[in-house]
């Protein structure tokens, strides 16, 4: 048993990161493109935290009741979603509102330099 991990290395990538990341990754990608604020994407991160749990506890005979390993797999899933949130709210704000901003990296924009401005 590790500090992280419950079962294996291997089935915490796979379930937590790989699944439960993916999920997240694509549920906060989801409510950036109906202009829904970060909170809701760490928000809806806890049922699915729990879903993960649940996959760890049927599939790997992990601990399903065990808060240390849900507020971890918690941690990692809000993580996620918040990156994917904000990715995708960078690149939506640079290609909607081009006239205004570009993009300044993948986590954000910032406003264009209007020529001939005084």
């Amino acid at each position: 048993m590790g500090l992280i991990w419950e079962i294996s290395l291997a089935e915490f990538g796979f379930v937590t990161v790989l699944l439960g990341g993916g999920a997240a990754w694509l549920a906060g990608r989801a409510l950036a493109r109906s202009w829904e604020p970060a909170w809701k994407a760490a928000l809806w991160m806890v049922p699915l935290a729990a879903a993960v749990r649940f996959i760890h506890y049927a599939l790997f005979s992990g601990s399903l009741l065990t808060l240390h390993y849900f507020v971890v797999d918690l941690v990692i899933l809000i993580a996620l979603a918040l990156v994917g949130h904000r990715v995708t709210l960078a690149g939506r704000m640079a290609r909607q509102y081009g006239w205004l901003y570009e993009r300044a990296g993948p986590f954000g924009w910032r406003r264009r330099d209007r020529e001939g401005a005084a």
